[in-house]
């Protein structure tokens, strides 16, 4: 009696786009595929810091490529995109994770800043997605990551964009899974709680209490959860996880 079990995907060969991979989640992630044997296409809006994670994935023998984006832009996306499949010939994994915000109450935020962390956090997810969609048909399949937050699954105060960008980031990722289903193209959407990165560098700008480094956890750990979904066998599909710290305390 053997007690093999499934089988993942094995990621060597494939391409993977990592938005928002110059720092934080986005470059653990980027890490995270190229430990896999990923191609990566590290794209961040500050391109110096995404050509330094894609340098480092090329130190380790592993094919990058760095991009400056920023994805709220339709047409810069599209290039970008672009660039990747001429690049690569292919894209089997995309991973929607650039993200902004600004910790204001609703009636002190700008429409300009609304405009932003909507555009950046929700748009931009879309954008790609669409771009990355006919790509995928015509491989035969492909995953998209699109990384939420515990702020799509409760609300506190000055956060209203932010809320608002990954509440509908959560109900695009469904319908988007639903779509990608005919054509072997899975759609995860990973919810993490805080993480320790410079997300919170405003916080210090705007007098806002820090959060407690106790209750934050390594993205280095989300990002093996995204690669974990990525990787599990393609007849299932691991379409939502929470990952945060123990003491969170923005969960339950």
């Amino acid at each position: 009696m053997s007690l093999d079990g499934p089988t993942g995907i094995d990621l060597r060969g494939k391409v993977a786009l990592v938005t928002g991979a110059g720092s934080g989640l986005g470059a653990a992630t980027a890490r995270a595929f190229a430990r896999e044997g990923c191609a990566v296409a590290c794209l961040d809006i500050n391109v110096e810091a995404a050509a330094n994670v894609a340098r480092e994935i090329a130190a380790a023998d592993i094919e990058s490529l760095p991009l400056g984006c920023d994805v709220s832009d339709a047409d810069a996306a599209a290039h970008a995109v672009g660039q990747v499949v001429a690049r690569f010939g292919r894209l089997d994994v995309l991973v929607n994770c650039a993200a902004v915000d600004h910790t204001l109450a609703a009636e002190e935020m700008s429409v300009a800043q609304w405009d932003q962390v909507i555009g950046v956090n929700l748009r931009g997810p879309f954008l790609f997605s669409r771009l990355a969609f006919p790509v995928m048909k015509r491989q035969g399949g492909g995953h998209i990551v699109n990384v939420a937050s515990t702020a799509a699954t409760r609300a506190w105060a000055n956060a209203a964009a932010y809320h608002a960008s990954k509440w509908g980031l959560i109900g695009f990722s469904r319908g988007l899974g639903v779509e990608g289903r005919p054509h072997g193209i899975r759609v995860t959407a990973v919810i993490p709680g805080g993480m320790r990165t410079h997300f919170f560098d405003r916080f210090i700008e705007q007098g806002i209490p820090m959060p407690d480094e106790a209750n934050l956890q390594d993205p280095a750990v989300v990002a093996a959860t995204i690669v974990f979904a990525v990787k599990i066998p393609p007849e299932s599909a691991l379409q939502e996880v929470i990952v945060t710290p123990l003491t969170e305390t923005s969960w339950p």
